[in-house]
């Protein structure tokens, strides 16, 4: 659901963004900074060619229209959609989920719902409805609603600005001689071609990231201003920093095979270059939990804490048949930047795990939380990981097919005025990073649909896993999706088109209202996935 952001596997809150440059992907399934989760075209070529691409996508994918990163996408599924800025893929899931002082659901039958009205998140007059209502539709306040459309809607332009400045950013990289400069600085330094590649390509990454620094910045202040998010600049400074480094590491292996690749087969790179790529798109999804994720945030084992809630989850997982064992459970402590709530999947083998964010269960009743857990439990039983890699495979294959292609087309009519030699020149990587950008982009509708269909098919699953063990299960599921949408500022009506482009989960008032009505049992129909 969503992160199902970064930071990124499946999430319940926003994680998607992460990726993307800060979208939610989470519950919510916003879209920019956090569907808002992270924005550098440095990392992003770096995890996009080694098979982020095209429907590889955060992410974290997320509720909140900030749409994932396709990088994350494939490494996190997320309960809540994060928000992030389109150009990056920030690592540390930052953005967080405005502080309130939402009371905790009772984790009974009786339970108090806001005032329903026609019109889905708007605020409703003074309400005669019994205060027993139950959770039908996503409601909200008349500040909180304001703040949603104004959060959001910053996030939606922000969202396309940064990809147009991205392409902006490369192409005066190239029409400057920028990329020539660097070039010809990495060839003074030596002859051989991997000390090369060492100095060009974390020069060129590094001033894409300086550039793409600005909207970072403006971003996350908006965060800071509408609660989203509570990291000082210090400690976010020092993610960025840190998302950097990892991105010119990326880059110090990739390119330096990348071009090698070129040397070997200048017209069958895009293929013999496609095997490596995927083995590194598994290394990386299988280290991520492992060596990534704790450079930004501390992670425990989730029974050294609750074990009351472990022994919930085994429970629920043995209703559903897929006993997970406690150890791959884990608890992220991410109230220390953020006030977001969230639940992902992510790792391969030996490193998948279900981890939950302390935030979460702060902030929601138990039987919410289990509501979540079974959510991404979805995402683990129904194999969203492995297929999001699979698919990323198979786009990243065609995705550096159109490289190649576009490679050529490019150069044969302005390699003279960039003042590049070739494909094998290493300026030429400036070129296949706005190919790529642009490929990102409207790739994006496929990336966020197919992410959709996976978020919405989990939310099933976790409304079948729980129904039995937690009373009253489709209000407890209902009520979740409405303390989520309270606390990361969901859009309670996202235009159209926003969520076919931006949205990597469906809108949250469209989860609640399902999670609502959904009750085979009572018309005699079987379940879909939990027998």
């Amino acid at each position: 659901m969503k992160s199902c952001g970064s930071n990124d596997g499946a999430a319940y809150s926003r994680r998607g963004w992460a990726l993307v440059g800060g979208a939610r992907t989470t519950l919510s399934g916003k879209a920019l900074g956090g569907l808002l989760e992270r924005c550098l075209y440095s990392l992003r070529f770096v995890l996009a060619l080694s098979a982020l691409l095209p429907f590889a996508a955060v992410a974290s994918g997320t509720a909140n229209p900030r749409p994932p990163s396709p990088a994350h996408w494939l490494v996190v599924r997320s309960f809540a959609p994060q928000t992030s800025l389109p150009s990056r893929l920030e690592w540390a899931s930052q953005t967080a989920q405005p502080q309130t002082s939402l009371p905790r659901r009772p984790d009974s039958d009786s339970q108090t719902a806001q005032p329903q009205t026609s019109l889905p998140g708007r605020p409703s007059a003074p309400s005669q409805a019994s205060e027993q209502a139950k959770t039908e539709q996503y409601i909200l306040s008349h500040e909180r609603y304001e703040k949603a459309v104004a959060y959001s809607r910053a996030g939606y332009t922000l969202y396309f600005v940064s990809y147009f400045l991205g392409v902006v950013f490369l192409l005066l990289i190239l029409r400057l001689g920028v990329a020539a400069k660097f070039r010809d600085i990495a060839e003074n330094v030596s002859d051989r071609r991997w000390i090369q590649a060492l100095v060009f390509a974390p020069l060129l990454l590094v001033t894409i990231g300086v550039l793409n620094l600005p909207l970072r910045i403006y971003w996350h202040s908006l965060s800071l201003r509408y609660e989203q998010s509570i990291q000082g600049w210090g400690s976010w400074l020092w993610d960025w920093t840190k998302g950097e480094l990892l991105g010119m590491a990326f880059g110090a292996v990739l390119v330096p095979i990348l071009f090698a690749v070129m040397r070997f087969s200048p017209r069958r790179w895009w293929l013999y270059f496609w095997f490596p790529a995927v083995l590194i798109l598994f290394g990386l999804i299988f280290i991520t939990p492992l060596v990534i994720d704790p450079l930004f945030n501390k992670f425990e084992p989730l029974n050294k804490q609750h074990p009351d809630l472990v022994a919930s989850i085994e429970k629920l997982t043995q209703h559903a048949g897929v006993p997970i064992s406690p150890e791959r459970m884990f608890l992220m402590m991410a109230s220390k930047k953020t006030n977001q709530i969230n639940a992902y999947v992510t790792g391969l083998g030996a490193s998948k795990r279900v981890v939950i964010w302390d935030t979460t269960i702060q902030k929601m009743s138990r039987d919410e939380a289990l509501f979540i857990v079974g959510h991404e439990l979805g995402h683990y039983v129904l194999g969203h990981v492995r297929q999001g890699f699979l698919l990323g495979a198979t786009g990243l294959l065609f995705a550096l097919y159109f490289l190649f292609r576009g490679l050529h087309w490019a150069l044969d009519r302005w390699a003279k005025d960039w003042r590049i030699y070739g494909q094998e020149d290493w300026a030429s990587l400036a070129v296949l990073l706005v190919l790529l950008k642009v490929l990102l982009f409207v790739s994006s509708p496929a990336i966020n649909g197919f992410s959709r269909m996976q978020e919405h098919r989990a939310d099933v699953y976790g409304l079948e896993v729980i129904h039995g063990p937690v009373p009253n299960s489709e209000e407890v599921a209902a009520h979740a999706f409405q303390v989520l949408g309270e606390l990361d500022l969901a859009d309670p009506n996202p235009p159209a088109f926003i969520k076919f482009w931006l949205y990597s989960h469906p809108p949250l008032a469209e989860r609640l209202v399902f999670a609502h009505s959904y009750d085979p049992w009572s018309k005699g129909e079987s379940p879909k996935y939990v027998k």
